[in-house]
């Protein structure tokens, strides 16, 4: 199925490597015209490079409030608009919360909560200027289900949940659709202490029903659709993708 997505234009973030770098090389695939923002600059360029001229790499902090504002009218100034947005930067600080250092929880905020909500307040406001656009927040199963000892990074995913159900009712007339991809255990970068251990691996995928951990190019599909003109009546949903973990919770 042809998903529309030729010469639309599309930010991801957090782009460098994983899911995001997934996500922007499909998009590329796709015809998409796609812009690739993360921190590490060097993985970034790796990335652009396999997306034949279809992927420009800008290098964001995601903690860094004045980099992330400059991001979309980088894009409006390259594109002159912007049809989808994939906020996907995250990170997943782990520790006892007795313990924790309240710097650690305004870090996971501000990167996991304040930036996607400043992406998508600016390219929310030119999509509804152009009649259309799509936004997708990437948050966890962690999101849906708080687990122990990464209390701050549930509470932020959480809050990207509940986010995505209110601005999509806010939007929805105004032909803006947000939804949100909830991740379980894939194999990715940011999973390599797991991957790389027998002992820890075999852990991990006996929480999970399906067996296994999964390959971002499982998850990619889904992300490709809801920014893509085909999930217009598509808005407000949180699509679990965790081989039935939550579920078994």
């Amino acid at each position: 199925m042809d998903l529309g997505l030729k010469d639309t234009v599309v930010l991801v973030t957090g782009a460098s490597r994983g899911l995001g770098a997934a996500m922007a090389l499909a998009l590329a695939a796709e015809g998409a015209q796609v812009v690739a923002a993360a921190r590490s600059k060097d993985a970034l360029a790796d990335v652009a490079a396999q997306g034949e001229g279809r992927i420009t790499a800008v290098e964001t902090d995601m903690r860094d409030e004045a980099s992330v504002q400059a991001l979309v009218p980088e894009v409006l100034a390259r594109h002159g608009r912007i049809d989808g947005l994939i906020n996907n930067a995250g990170i997943a600080p782990a520790g006892k919360f007795a313990t924790q250092d309240p710097a650690i929880w305004k870090d996971a905020m501000t990167v996991n909560v304040i930036a996607p909500m400043l992406l998508a307040q600016a390219a929310g406001v030119q999509m509804i200027e152009q009649g259309a656009g799509r936004i997708v927040n990437i948050a966890s199963t962690t999101g849906v289900r708080g687990k122990p000892f990464l209390v701050p990074y549930s509470t932020s995913k959480g809050a990207v949940v509940r986010f995505t159900e209110a601005l999509a009712a806010e939007w929805a007339a105004k032909n803006v659709q947000v939804n949100c991809i909830a991740p379980g255990a894939f194999v990715t970068e940011a999973q390599k202490a797991v991957t790389e251990s027998a002992e820890l691996h075999a852990k991990r995928i006996a929480k999970i029903p399906a067996g296994r951990m999964a390959d971002p190019s499982e998850l990619v599909p889904l992300a490709c659709l809801l920014v893509s003109p085909r999930s217009s009546f598509t808005t407000g949903a949180i699509f679990v993708v965790d081989g039935g973990e939550s579920g078994k919770l």
